[in-house]
């Protein structure tokens, strides 16, 4: 159903009704105020037992199982029947995660067995919601508030009691509209999805095509290559250090000593802080931002970094992955975790570089040379020797272009993306009463 199809009135919120309504539901009055046990008839979490993962079985789902999408984790079937002898969810339930990243929720619409953590909850279906609209009511900003309000926010990993949850407030319209409502945010979640798998598939095109341009470990010569390129010999090897510009002071460098950039010196605004978490897989993550003066920047001179450098990880997960430092600051300072690399452009493509060095052959080596158990760690030494094949900068180019290519098209399919779920996010606000509302 095309979302845009649906024309929706707005008026003033009176009472307990949203901004937007459908014109059909304009004087439909105002929405029924209940809790959630009043609705559900029976609210309940999964399994306290921890788990005993195999190769292969039945899907066991924890929060990040649930936000993620990913089936990555199985029991047996004997823990299956043990995790679900009193309660089970089934088709039509609301899960719902209730510890860690609390409020998240999603509509079982699958038809295979499956178990759930007691980090999550099941709200059971009923005739007195539609299941839709009520996964579309719990993201909404009114109940976000009043699910986090009654939430141990202190404890640590964040979590609401069962008791809480069932005492959450609830706001229902009429059956029509709930449908009505619900018809139209799945018709964008449908875009949203689609978006989504359109980047997935751009992406796993990009990783297959760097598999095939780049040398496998071991080897001198692509398996695919450029026509004008394929009589040009085998590519050189050479050291991760051989491409850093000599010319640039601390061209090759990791972040200060943990005990020289404390959280002390942490201030409101100033000189941007790379941390571990903003340093993604060929992605800059500018969710964590926290700063320090331009005078504890100046004394860590030597670790600052700029704009369009290469910033590596010294630990995992995956440990020497490599991302691009964005346009928006100056200058920034890493953490005691990130390694500055400036490649010489003039015998190097610095995207080339950049990309070979978050390949599956290049993170290979990295894998193999680093230490630790639980979390990989890898020194700066250990790193700067790892060897590399390159070709000559005409063929270096020639694959960063493509692969740039590919990048740009990724970058504004995200966009689009990102536009698809603020619109989304707006629309929301207006098709449910605002949390400012009485009950909150």
């Amino acid at each position: 159903m095309n979302h845009e199809k649906h024309e929706i009135h707005e008026k003033k919120s009176e009472g307990l009704v949203p901004g937007l309504r459908f014109p059909e539901f304009r004087e439909a009055g105002e929405w029924k105020i209940d809790i959630l046990k009043n609705i559900s008839p029976s609210i309940f979490d999964g399994t306290h037992q921890t788990p005993k993962y195999i190769e292969s079985g039945i899907p066991f789902f924890s929060v990040e199982n649930i936000v993620s999408g990913n089936k990555n984790k199985f029991i047996s079937r004997e823990d299956y029947l043990v995790a679900t002898s009193k309660n089970k969810p089934e088709k039509g339930d609301i899960l719902i995660t209730r510890i860690g990243n609390i409020g998240y929720s999603v509509v079982i619409n699958w038809d295979y067995e499956f178990s759930i953590y007691v980090t999550l909850a099941v709200v059971k279906k009923s005739v007195n919601f539609n299941s839709n609209f009520l996964n579309c009511y719990f993201q909404s900003k009114r109940y976000q508030v009043e699910l986090h309000s009654k939430s141990l926010l202190n404890a640590v990993p964040c979590k609401i009691n069962m008791d809480e949850l069932r005492k959450t407030e609830v706001l229902l319209p009429t059956e029509k509209e709930q449908q009505k409502i619900a018809d139209c945010l799945s018709s964008l979640d449908e875009l949203i999805t689609a978006e989504a798998q359109k980047i997935d598939t751009l992406k796993a095109h990009k990783k297959g095509l760097m598999q095939q341009l780049f040398p496998a470990e071991g080897e001198t010569v692509p398996g695919l290559r450029f026509p004008e390129f394929r009589d040009a010999g085998e590519w050189e090897v050479k050291q991760l250090i051989d491409v850093s510009d000599k010319k640039t002071k601390w061209s090759f460098i990791g972040g200060p000593f943990g005990s020289n950039l404390k959280s002390s010196d942490y201030v409101a605004d100033g000189i941007r802080i790379i941390q571990l978490q903003n340093i993604g897989d060929a992605e800059f993550f500018d969710d964590y931002k926290i700063f320090t003066s331009e005078e504890k920047a100046d004394e860590l001179l030597a670790n600052n970094i700029y704009p369009g450098e290469i910033i590596l990880s010294k630990m995992g997960d995956p440990v020497g992955r490599a991302c691009l430092i964005p346009y928006k600051h100056a200058r920034y300072v890493m953490c005691s975790d990130g390694i500055r690399l400036v490649v010489d452009e003039k015998a190097y493509s610095k995207y080339f570089i950049y990309t070979l060095i978050n390949s599956i052959q290049f993170r290979a080596l990295v894998e193999k040379t680093a230490t630790g158990s639980t979390r990989k760690r890898i020194g700066l030494d250990d790193l700067k020797n790892l060897p590399m094949v390159v070709p000559k900068p005409e063929e270096q180019q020639k694959i960063a272009d493509c692969l740039s290519s590919l990048d740009e098209l990724i970058t504004a399919e995200a966009q689009k993306l990102d536009t698809l779920k603020a619109h989304k996010k707006g629309l929301m606000q207006g098709l449910f009463p605002s949390a400012d509302e009485v009950g909150v």
